[in-house]
């Protein structure tokens, strides 16, 4: 099958035995499954590419306004960890960057020397010029110290162009992604394809090829795509603050890459990190959770909003230990995995913030109630802050509302998981170039619930559950949320779920409201005690008020805009890992159970 045509290109056929796959501008050449793709991923890859558009433009921003000076200090002469052979440091940095960078102590007091002698051994002039040119070698690499620069306020320095984008996909896989970013992002200096499979680099290799056939801009973008083959931890621990932006899309968990990932990416830089290990982060193996996140999942209606605040927690923590810090920019959970999009600074006074960000959450074993425990807090006193501990405790023993038991669970991420502006401003770009993405339909729907959803509260109720916990039929979710608005609260629906409840409404006002509701809308009397008759026993002290108002339905509601599509095909989902026998490849068309799904096997 021939290359799909795009204008101004040629169309090329594949070589024997392969099939080409389109998307957006990249093509990859597939072979069975000896390079795995999920085309159920092109959601995530399309996503990517909207974020990292946003954040060009931001870190654009930046550098015009002159913000701050990065903080990218990293050890130098025998103490730089990055190997002078490596093959991507020349994509990386200049040669003079370079060449500074592994000049040990003793080359920088020749080179002090040198300058001495050269100027006549005036000890002033020549340490007047040494500070010139450090400063300057910082401020023209864009690596320099923030509190190193402000110590030498004399030196007058020029600000140096924005340096193009470098990124790193660790695990390429095919290389599609990597190809994308290539093919479809202006401004990129560089885009490391790394995989640890010689299969997979050999396929990233064979793709660049064949993209770089179709028209020469294909060619010239192809040219900034380097093939890496090696263990992406080793690789981001050895280039230590060299990326803007490091992309990690394992097959199962990050948590073994968190640690490198914090280090490899730039003061400001993006960090886009994807788990599939739905199943552990959501509480069915709470143990496993422990071990890898460092926080215990609970079982509850909120369990991927909780994955979500699990991950980004656990980014934040590897980045605490070397003096850095995260902001959330858009985390979103989709289809069988969960994407998280961060920045990362270094600052060691915000690194201490850190305990605050986060919280242990209680969960009601009974009923839907849950309630937040902050980790640390902050007081100011006299001009200076102290960090302390949480004050507790949150709940009493038993639920205030059923009486059932609390389970405990986390540290949870509590601070906001998306930035507001970001988000409307990727979606405005989404919006505007509606015909680059493939997935715009997914995409679009998501971005627009997440705009709607209330940033400063964590986790959410479901209407559902809560009246099945009454044994009655839940109310319309229109009605429900005018009630709460009603009651002076605040609602916003949640990505997630299309049954959520997001509200900074105490768990009191809504089986305040739902006893309400029962009242108008009787239900049997149950023989034994439960939940639900313990909480119909008492009586409301919040009168519900179901007028409705305009604030119960959505912005997108009241457009008409889609929110949940559904999916685009049957089998929308994980995919086995590469290298697998494909189902019906075996002799005679006979199917091959090993390396089948489940439901494939069972058929």
């Amino acid at each position: 099958m021939a290359s799909p045509h795009l204008d101004g290109e040629k169309t090329l056929d594949p070589p024997e035995g392969f099939t080409v796959l389109q998307e957006g501008k990249a093509r990859i050449l597939q072979r069975e499954n000896d390079v795995f793709y999920n085309k159920a991923q092109v959601v995530n890859r399309d996503l990517s590419l909207s974020v990292m558009r946003q954040f060009q433009r931001v870190r654009a921003r930046e550098h015009e306004a002159d913000k701050r000076m990065p903080k990218n200090k990293r050890g130098k002469g025998q103490m730089c960890a990055t190997p002078r052979d490596s093959p991507i440091l020349p994509h990386l940095m200049s040669p003079e960057e370079i060449e500074e960078m592994f000049k040990t102590q003793l080359m920088h007091e020749g080179d002090e020397e040198g300058a001495g002698a050269g100027t006549g051994g005036g000890g002033e002039a020549s340490a007047g010029a040494k500070v010139g040119t450090d400063a300057g070698a910082r401020t023209a690499t864009g690596d320099g110290d923030g509190g190193e620069v402000g110590a030498e306020r004399h030196v007058v320095r020029e600000k140096p162009p924005l340096r193009p984008l470098r990124i790193l996909e660790g695990m390429a896989a095919s290389g599609l992604r990597a190809i994308r970013y290539a093919r479809e992002l202006d401004g990129v200096g560089c885009v490391v394809a790394n995989d640890l499979d010689p299969t997979a680099i050999e396929a990233i290799k064979r793709n660049k090829t064949f993209n770089a056939g179709h028209s020469s801009d294909a060619a010239a973008r192809m040219e900034k795509v380097v093939c890496a083959g090696t263990d992406v931890r080793m690789l981001m621990m050895q280039h230590e603050k060299m990326f803007d932006a490091v992309d990690l899309d394992p097959y199962g968990t990050p948590s073994t890459l968190l640690d490198g990932a914090v280090q490899a990416v730039a003061d400001g830089g993006l960090l886009l990190i994807t788990a599939t290990d739905m199943a552990v982060l959501c509480g069915n193996n709470g143990e496993v959770c422990w071990t890898k996140y460092g926080s215990y999942p609970l079982r509850a209606k909120y369990c991927h909003e909780q994955a979500l605040r699990i991950l980004l927690a656990s980014i934040d923590a590897a980045a605490g230990r070397y003096k850095r810090h995260i902001v959330p920019v858009l985390s979103v959970s989709v289809d069988f995995y969960i994407r998280c999009f961060v920045r990362v600074y270094t600052s060691a006074k915000d690194a201490k913030l850190a305990p605050t960000k986060v919280s242990y959450c209680y969960q009601c074993v009974g009923c839907d109630t849950y309630a937040m425990q902050p980790v640390g807090r902050t007081a100011t006193k006299g001009g200076s802050t102290k960090f302390q501990p949480g004050r507790g405790p949150a709940v009493p023993q038993n639920c205030p509302n059923c009486g059932w038991v609390l389970n405990m669970g986390g540290p949870f991420w509590s601070d906001p998981i998306h930035d507001q502006a970001w988000v409307s401003e990727t979606k405005k770009e989404v919006e505007e170039n509606k015909s680059t993405y493939p997935g715009y339909d997914k995409i679009h729907a998501l971005l627009t619930t997440v705009e709607e959803e209330l940033p400063d509260c964590p986790l959410h109720y479901e209407i559902h559950s809560m009246s099945q916990c009454l044994k009655a039929t839940p109310p319309p979710m229109a009605l429900f949320r005018s009630a709460v608005i009603n009651a002076g609260y605040r609602v916003s629906p949640a990505h997630c779920n299309p049954l959520a409840v997001k509200t900074d409404a105490p768990s009191e006002v809504l089986w305040d409201i739902l006893r309400c509701w029962v009242k108008e809308h009787p239900v049997k009397p149950q023989k034994d005690k439960t939940p639900g008759s313990v909480i119909l026993g008492k009586e409301p002290t919040v009168v519900a008020n179901w007028t409705r108002v305009n604030g119960a339905f959505t912005k997108a509601q009241r457009d008409g805009v889609t929110r949940f599509p559904n999916n685009p095909e049957e089998n929308w989902g994980p995919k086995m890992r590469a290298g697998r026998p494909m189902p019906g490849s075996g002799s005679g068309g006979d199917e091959v159970k090993h390396g089948a799904t489940k439901k494939q096997r069972t058929q």
